[in-house]
């Protein structure tokens, strides 16, 4: 994967994105494609294909400074994973609502 926290942050904030830049961002980060063979298969130039991931980037870290959906999601699942350890009988019960609050990344 090329940059997990770009991939988290695409997943909670991609349908912000315009669909050029969300097209681009999802053929990049999650089907792997280089920009060459992204820029080949739109038909426009290798560095226009850069410029949008760029600015996408720039979206996308904006939106999460704004809105921080991806830190608290995080935290939550840290708080659940400490809980389960804290309390091994609600381990179970911390792993189905964590498991739930990653449903979001799907």
């Amino acid at each position: 994967m090329k940059d997990l926290n770009y991939l988290r942050l695409l997943d909670a904030y991609g349908v912000l994105l315009n669909d050029h830049r969300r097209e681009v961002c999802e053929l990049y980060y999650q089907c792997d494609l280089s920009l060459t063979e992204i820029a080949e298969q739109k038909g426009i130039s290798k560095q226009s294909i850069s410029d949008s991931l760029a600015r996408s980037r720039a979206l996308l870290d904006g939106y999460e400074a704004k809105l921080h959906f991806v830190a608290r999601m995080r935290a939550a699942e840290e708080g659940l994973a400490a809980l389960a350890k804290q309390f091994p009988a609600c381990a179970e019960e911390a792993e189905r609502l964590a498991a739930s609050l990653r449903g979001y990344e799907a």
